[in-house]
């Protein structure tokens, strides 16, 4: 398998992971947080899209932008379609890498990122009684 086929599956697996996790909580419990100094479970899913964005550009695309978020998105499906939004921005990316590119690394920092909140947000599920969904490797 190619780095740039590996790239692919290990995003994918994260897409479809990230938004399992989104899909779990029901609407109603996405303005709940774990205790004041957190974020919301809306927002935690909101920063790791922004995250997604931020990291694509300086690191993936090489153009250096200041970590500006946008307003947070609110509701379930506004967050959910953002992270989708995000998700297809990136592969788009990576798509266009040519083989060996050193934003292989930016990649990888990006996917770390993501697991990081992410598992943050499975905390969220477990507090709010919900079984997180199964991990698929």
């Amino acid at each position: 398998m190619f780095m740039k086929d590996q790239m692919l599956a290990t995003l994918e697996n994260a897409k479809e992971y990230t938004l399992a996790v989104a899909a779990a909580m029901p609407d109603e419990h996405y303005a709940f947080k774990v205790t004041d100094e957190v974020f919301t479970f809306n927002e935690l899913l909101h920063h790791i899209g922004y995250g997604i964005y931020w990291w694509e550009e300086n690191y993936i695309r090489q153009k250096e932008t200041e970590w500006t978020p946008p307003a947070v998105t609110t509701g379930k499906k506004a967050t959910v379609r953002y992270l989708t939004d995000a998700f297809r921005s990136l592969k788009k990316s990576v798509e266009a890498l040519p083989e060996n590119d050193k934003a292989i690394h930016g990649f990888y920092a990006t996917i770390d990122h993501i697991t990081h909140h992410r598992g943050q947000a499975t905390t969220y599920l477990r507090y709010k009684g919900i079984t997180p969904p199964a991990y698929v490797f």
